[in-house]
């Protein structure tokens, strides 16, 4: 990964942070130092710093060492109180002892943030990483905020990031991460390995269940990851034809997971307003680590996104391990129920706990940025969303859903390279937004332009496909739209699929 340009702070008090190590010195003593010392032996041992603030050996304050004015290396070692300890202090006799500063464990060029509680490396793309090279949290680039990922919570904020020392393999104090386990993926005895598990049987194959009219596909715009967040960056992706919206459940792909009719949809209270957006980043959710979920954790796949596995303590794709988000997991509608959509979506980091809860969006017409005609058709068709946490992101803003919409963006994190999809379009976006430039913005083109996407990117994916033509053919192509949302029992459909 690259960094831009930043001046790397390595100056001598840059370094004093509370790191005390131990075992340090050529002399074999026990000392407590946080940066190179000299070593003063006399009624007892002290320790000199680089400021000339001396401390025991154990790291407690004794006092400082005032030098001849003559600009000699002699000086004389002063108590808390100003009264003289020792009256000659000559440097040139003293051993310079040097301190045993911690190795870090890093892929790439990473910023240093040290702290009392163990120190965090900062890549660019927004991980974050313990000593030992750990995914340990997310950091919001723009605002320094650094979330954790075991349960959201703000670890810590920096004030300036371009204030922090820079790291790069090979530097001193750097090694390799150790690499992770390979973990062989779970193999159910009773499933046949020739029939592929994502094609319904009960479905002609021959029969393209998307529809055949550009009309009917409209698309959404920016969407950040779930391990990785969304922010939409275009204001123009609202298409404005009416054509967008499909009138009959016909042209909207349906799932098995119902045999016809809308579930009841049963009302918790609590909720609020915000935006939808859109992303698919293909990193194992954070809903599926056993600690995020409460013991119920999301559905995870090997790297391709098709094998289901249990090994919950296995590393996400996007951090070197071999576990991903499910393309099972793509958004879908059922059967005699059109005005409703399930789908899957991260929350803000900063909402711990929310994995497997879900809420009802309703769309009111407006867009989060700007006038958005697909937008008001999304609403005047009266149509909900239904979702279910299954990730969060560290720049997800409170009261903004970043839906898993394939084709909408990878966002701060891609993980899609074992997928053998083509090109996925704007990292903030994705397919939509490309088509938004390449439209020139003309938001009546929108759904056929993301239809042709959709078939060309995910042609070797049919699932992948049809939940990229989600966002065509039910949500209009209605960028980043505005919702009031609340909280409701999940329904089946999606708990099923959870």
């Amino acid at each position: 990964m690259k960094f831009p340009l930043f001046k790397s702070l390595i100056v001598a008090g840059a370094v004093l942070f509370a790191w005390n190590c131990s075992d340090s010195t050529a002399s074999g003593s026990n000392l407590s130092l946080y940066s190179d010392a000299w070593l003063l032996e006399a009624d007892q041992d002290y320790l000199i710093y680089d400021d000339l603030h001396v401390t025991d050996t154990q790291g407690n304050p004794i006092g400082k060492i005032v030098m001849m004015p003559d600009g000699s290396p002699v000086g004389v070692l002063v108590d808390l109180e100003g009264n003289v300890l020792i009256q000659t202090v000559q440097f040139d006799n003293l051993e310079r002892l040097t301190a045993n500063m911690p190795t870090y464990a890093i892929t790439g060029a990473a910023f240093l943030f040290p702290r009392d509680e163990g120190a965090l490396l900062i890549y660019a793309d927004g991980n974050v990483t313990d000593a030992e090279g750990r995914l340990v949290a997310l950091a919001d680039m723009a605002t320094g905020s650094i979330y954790s990922i075991a349960d959201g919570s703000l670890m810590a904020t920096v004030p300036d990031m371009s204030q922090l020392q820079v790291l790069s393999p090979g530097d001193p104090g750097t090694k390799e991460p150790d690499p992770e386990p390979i973990v062989e993926p779970v193999v159910d005895p009773t499933v046949d390995p020739t029939v592929d598990p994502t094609v319904d049987p009960t479905v002609d194959p021959t029969v393209d269940p998307t529809p055949a009219s550009s009309a009917s596909t409209p698309a959404s715009s920016a969407a950040q990851p779930k391990s990785s967040a969304a922010q939409p960056k275009s204001s123009a992706a609202q298409p404005k034809s009416s054509a967008a919206q499909p009138k009959s459940s016909a042209a909207q792909p349906k799932s098995s997971a119902s045999n016809g009719g809308c579930p009841k949809i049963t009302t918790k209270g609590g909720g609020g307003s915000g935006w939808a957006t859109r992303y698919w980043d293909c990193c194992k959710p954070s809903c599926s680590w056993n600690e995020n979920a409460g013991g119920h954790p999301a559905k995870q796949c090997s790297s391709n996104g098709k094998n289901p596995s249990t090994d919950y303590g296995a590393g996400s794709v996007c951090s070197g391990g071999p576990m991903a988000t499910c393309t099972s997991q793509i958004p879908f509608t059922v059967n005699g129920c059109d005005e409703y959509g399930f789908a899957f979506a991260a929350v803000p980091a900063s909402n711990g706990g929310q994995c497997g809860k879900c809420f009802q969006l309703t769309f009111t017409g407006e867009g989060k940025y700007g006038d958005c005609p697909n937008c008001k058709k999304l609403a005047n068709a009266k149509k909900k969303l239904i979702i279910m946490v299954t990730n969060i992101g560290g720049d997800v803003n409170q009261g903004q859903f970043d839906i898993m919409i394939p084709g909408g963006g990878v966002g701060q994190f891609n993980g899609c390279s074992a997928m053998g999809w083509g090109a996925q379009g704007e990292q903030y976006g994705g397919l939509l937004s490309d088509c938004e430039k390449s439209t020139s913005y003309n938001s009546s083109k929108y759904a056929s332009c993301l239809t042709d996407k959709c078939n060309s990117v995910f042609g070797n994916d049919s699932e992948a496909k049809q939940g990229c033509l989600f966002l065509a053919n039910w949500m209009l192509a209605a960028s980043n739209p505005m919702h009031n949302y609340v909280e409701v029992e999940c329904p089946d459909v999606l708990k099923n699929k959870y």
